[in-house]
């Protein structure tokens, strides 16, 4: 009981001594960035809009990585699927010619949803 106690009381002492050496270190933050495209002090509205818009474009670069992921490891699967002879070249051929095409019709709508949002 005496080591469980002891064991405690140093668990919080080292907890103490990190949030009191964590203090004048989070006094140091820097700002956040602001959002391009401006916007007058004290509009607020404008901001979040120029944060939505800066999220939305770090979504839209997310959802175009996770595509190109997509389609290659697709790829990847089925040229090693033909190598094996369990698939034709022509399919691999198609899914890379499919694959291109879905990968610019995302962009290509990410980019339209963008300039929407961006007003």
């Amino acid at each position: 009981m005496l080591k469980r106690n002891m064991e405690r009381a140093r668990s919080a002492l080292i907890g103490l001594g990190t949030a009191v050496l964590s203090v004048p270190a989070a006094a140091n933050l820097p700002d956040a960035p602001e959002p391009e495209g401006g916007y007058e002090e004290g509009n607020w509205i404008d901001l979040m809009q120029g944060y939505l818009f800066e999220g939305g474009t770090v979504l839209a670069t997310v959802v175009s990585m996770a595509g190109f992921v997509w389609v290659s490891w697709t790829g990847l699967t089925k040229f090693n699927e033909a190598r094996q002879g369990k698939a034709e070249w022509g399919e691999v051929g198609l899914l890379g010619i499919a694959g291109g095409v879905l990968l610019l019709v995302i962009a290509f709508l990410l980019q339209q949803a963008l300039a929407i949002i961006g007003g």
